[in-house]
């Protein structure tokens, strides 16, 4: 599913125009990414909940020469499922 189907999908269910459908999409994945910037952690509760957590720096090797190279530390975006998410995918 693409942003547009889904945008699709909202304005169906929703019974919206595309724009406003939109808009919404686009207002959730601001005040979202918004969340994780500021370290918050997103629960939707039935869906799951997104959170930040931190990479240490570490050792690791290029591919391609074999060599050993440093990985800086980062921030990582996470996503982990509900509950009821996970049972309606395993069903």
């Amino acid at each position: 599913m693409t942003k547009k189907d889904l945008i699709d999908a909202i304005a169906t269910e929703g019974k919206v125009t595309k724009v406003v459908a939109g808009n919404i999409l686009d207002g959730l994945i601001a005040n979202i990414s918004q969340a994780l910037q500021k370290g918050d952690k997103v629960s939707l509760v039935g869906f799951g909940t997104f959170s930040v957590s931190s990479r240490a720096a570490r050792e690791g090797r290029n591919p391609s020469t074999g060599k050993s190279m440093k990985i800086a530390a980062k921030k990582v975006a996470k996503f982990k499922p509900g509950k009821p998410l996970v049972d309606l995918v395993n069903s």
